[in-house]
């Protein structure tokens, strides 16, 4: 048989994806569509209001608030979930925890951590690395999803931020508004952002953990009493 050129992926490799495309789509129940993550707040305040606004604020967020934050306890809770390490997951996940800025942003953490867990229990269930815990962040669970199933850190990071970034551009494009192509142009140039990311996430030290986006924060705040919502933060 004649040699085409192309590498076949192992059925191992492939499994792990498919578990991530299903995990991290927007059809998986976790209830994302409902969140803006303080977007509402920018466009109703008129700081994003055209594709580059929200172009900018998404980098922003990936680069220098939740999601900075976000991906450094990805990989611990993923690094104490595969070492079997019952009592540094617990650190990890209560410092996730302490991390969320706002009510707001904290409550989309937490319900969209608690349906993943449920969902993912019931449809892909896996002998589990550590205790799972009733109070765990989005990234803290999907993070220990990958760790039970056997996916690589690297891969489950560069997942969560796509699947993230995808939300609020899908958020944005919603909220401004914005056109599908205009949604779909702002994700594409995305990509650099969504691996700076993940390179931060894989170097950057525990000790070092920490976000400097206080208008975003504010943004949040301010969503909890405006007048007219679609989104729940």
């Amino acid at each position: 048989m004649a040699d085409t050129g192309v590498a076949i992926s192992s059925n191992t490799d492939r499994a792990s994806l498919y578990r991530l495309m299903s995990w991290l789509s927007p059809s998986y129940p976790v209830g994302a569509f409902a969140y803006s993550h303080g977007l509402e707040g920018a466009v109703e305040a008129s700081r994003v209001a055209n594709a580059k606004d929200l172009h900018d604020w998404i980098a922003t967020v990936l680069r220098f608030g939740t999601g900075n934050t976000d991906g450094v306890l990805f990989r611990e809770a993923w690094k104490s979930a595969m070492a079997n390490d019952q009592h540094r997951f617990d650190i990890i996940s209560e410092l996730a925890n302490a991390f969320q800025p706002t009510a707001e942003i904290a409550l989309e953490a937490m319900s969209q951590g608690k349906a993943f867990r449920r969902a993912t229990h019931n449809a892909w269930p896996a002998p589990m690395h550590v205790e799972s815990s009733a109070n765990q962040t989005y990234p803290v669970a999907v993070a220990l999803a990958c760790a039970d199933h056997g996916i690589g850190v690297e891969e489950g990071l560069h997942a969560y931020y796509h699947a993230f970034a995808s939300n609020l551009v899908s958020a944005g494009v919603r909220l401004i508004p914005l056109g599908q192509s205009d949604g779909q142009a702002i994700l594409a140039r995305l990509e650099i952002t969504v691996a700076a990311a993940q390179l931060f996430a894989m170097t950057c030290s525990i000790d070092d953990l920490g976000s400097a986006n206080p208008v975003i924060d504010l943004d949040s705040m301010v969503h909890e009493t405006q007048y007219t919502r679609l989104f729940r933060s």
